[in-house]
């Protein structure tokens, strides 16, 4: 029996295609089949989320709008409404506890599932999850991909070769052969830094990778190597985990121009707070630690943070601190071009000092 076989378990991964784009196409008949990006079109702003009409022209999250409005000329970009995500995101939660309680969501639009054991006795993780991707579109009228395998990353990986709106299936025989012909870009958490680095060192494919001993990847990119390691032979040990915390809740924005007017960043501050707070309140997380996040023009980011003795509920002594804590951010030198706002730090564990010293972080 080999180790893939030896711990593999019933995973599904779940995800939304372009979860932002389509509940706008959704709900305006008008963005329908139209190449749109849930985001602001002005010089300073980046993608959220583009519609697959407008991948099509290479446009993708996290690019910013001008680079965005050249690819695409047509592009329609549309302010997002977190609140609406929010609420279609618990509806599809409530569909998944259906089968499981071993739900573990990664964002609003994904999740990994564990049905090695499920409420509907059904043996089949594949047709549970053509069941969850039929429900999800009865209850929301949007579509999901779905990846089934014996493990996180294999699932994962699953869920992302028939997009959208497809269904991938990778049995425990198929699942070296199936990580070795993949680009390593494919693997989970390679970014373009470490797989620049891969190639580099004449990585490129998963049969590449399982080339490499241990000890060699531990060497070349630290303790990920262990898990490229494993990866490489389709094995992670990775439990799904229903109960994966919030660490932090926290929230920005880019100016158009900058801004070195203390009264209107702090107003900018308080209205970041205030959505940082009723997200608080809809996740029930309540942190100790207050952040203030600035960037100067020059692109130069520093951090406030101050962690108080108690847990923050309420509103207005949040919002006193952070406001004080703005008074002392160095306006004298730099404009700010983005300024944000988070809660963090919801430990029970008593802190070792009522207040923290304020730290720079570069």
């Amino acid at each position: 029996m080999s180790q893939i076989q030896a711990l593999m378990r019933k995973i599904i991964h779940i995800d939304m295609d372009a979860f932002y784009a389509s509940v706008e196409q959704r709900d305006n008949a008008k963005l329908r089949g139209k190449a749109i990006a849930v985001g602001y079109g002005e010089a300073r702003g980046v993608v959220s989320t583009a519609s697959y009409e407008a991948r099509k022209y290479g446009v993708h999250s996290a690019m910013p709008s001008l680079t965005a409005k050249n690819k695409c000329p047509g592009l329609i970009f549309v302010p997002p409404r977190f609140e609406v995500y929010h609420k279609v995101s618990t509806q599809i939660r409530e569909i998944f506890l259906e089968y499981t309680d071993l739900v573990e969501p990664l964002s609003l639009d994904e999740a990994f599932l564990d049905v090695t054991v499920n409420h509907k006795n059904n043996p089949s993780a594949t047709l549970i999850a053509g069941e969850i991707r039929k429900r999800i579109f009865e209850t929301t009228a949007l579509t999901a991909s779905a990846g089934v395998s014996v493990n996180k990353f294999l699932a994962k990986i699953a869920s992302e070769q028939n997009k959208p709106d497809g269904l991938f299936v990778i049995p425990p025989e198929n699942a070296e052969m199936f990580v070795e012909s993949l680009k390593i870009e494919q693997f989970f958490g390679v970014g373009k830094v470490t797989a620049q680095k891969m190639h580099d060192n004449g990585i490129y494919t998963g049969y590449d990778l399982k080339q490499y001993s241990e000890n060699s990847l531990v060497r070349l990119f630290g303790k990920m190597g262990h898990d490229l390691y494993l990866y490489a032979r389709g094995i992670d040990n990775r439990e799904v985990e229903p109960n994966r915390s919030t660490k932090s809740i926290s929230n920005e924005t880019t100016f158009l121009q900058d801004k070195d007017n203390r009264i209107l960043l702090t107003v900018e501050l308080y209205h970041l707070a205030k959505e940082v707070f009723e997200r608080m309140k809809e996740e029930n997380f309540f942190g100790k630690t207050i952040t203030i996040k600035i960037k100067y023009a020059d692109f130069k980011i520093i951090t406030r943070s101050r962690t108080l003795p108690h847990k923050i509920m309420d509103f207005r002594p949040m919002w006193a601190i952070a406001r004080e804590m703005m008074k002392h951010i160095d306006l004298s030198e730099q404009p700010v071009r983005l300024i944000g706002f988070g809660v963090g730090n919801a430990s029970d564990k008593p802190c070792k000092k009522q207040l923290q010293l304020e730290l720079d972080l570069f």
